[in-house]
């Protein structure tokens, strides 16, 4: 009757093991399965932002600096340069840069993406941002000496009506890439965070 007794706590014990493995092997599942999901997400924000910031991009130089060149009475070469800096390089290289991505992108399966290879393929062309960047200050001074008129004011709000731009002025366009290029470490820190170590 003893053994009796000791085994049955035993064969219990060994009932609540395998329910608890089996607990612990779900949980672990939906881990995954939430990890997937974020990852999912993670890269489907930097997929469509990357898009509109390309919408963006092609907005300013084909609706702004395709029409100031067009107006040589209005704007000197000098003031062009010094208010979109290097943007027409940044186009060019951003959609090289999304066509990269487009390619690492796995429509079906989202978080098998692998799209942090594009970000180190094109890790040097990034360096091109640092110009634009450091241009900024002086575009905004340049711009604001400009809006003072109203002739200019009308100009590039007919720009923008044109090209049916949103309804951003176009020192908010200008800035898009500052914002662009602080973001990417943010995003990459998001990615890394829910992708596997085998990935």
């Amino acid at each position: 009757l003893r053994v009796n007794q000791e085994e049955v706590p035993e064969s219990g014990s060994s009932i609540q093991d395998e329910e608890q493995n089996a607990d612990m092997s779900k949980h672990r599942q939906k881990i995954a399965e939430n990890k997937d999901q974020m990852r999912t997400n993670v890269i489907q924000e930097i997929m469509n932002t990357e898009r509109v910031y390309i919408k963006h991009l092609k907005d300013i130089c084909e609706g702004y600096i395709r029409q100031c060149r067009k107006h040589t009475g209005m704007f000197t070469a000098a003031q062009l340069s010094t208010i979109f800096g290097n943007i027409e390089d940044i186009y060019k290289f951003q959609r090289k840069f999304l066509k990269d991505l487009e390619k690492q992108y796995n429509k079906g399966e989202p978080h098998l993406s692998e799209i942090g290879s594009c970000f180190l393929q094109h890790q040097e062309g990034f360096a091109i941002y640092s110009e634009y960047c450091n241009n900024h200050p002086s575009a905004c001074i340049e711009l604001s000496k400009l809006m003072k008129q109203g002739k200019y004011r009308h100009f590039f709000e007919a720009c923008r009506l044109l090209q049916q731009m949103i309804d951003i002025a176009i020192d908010g366009f200008l800035l898009t890439p500052v914002q662009k290029i602080c973001k990417y470490p943010l995003q990459l820190a998001e990615l890394l965070k829910y992708t596997t170590q085998e990935h």
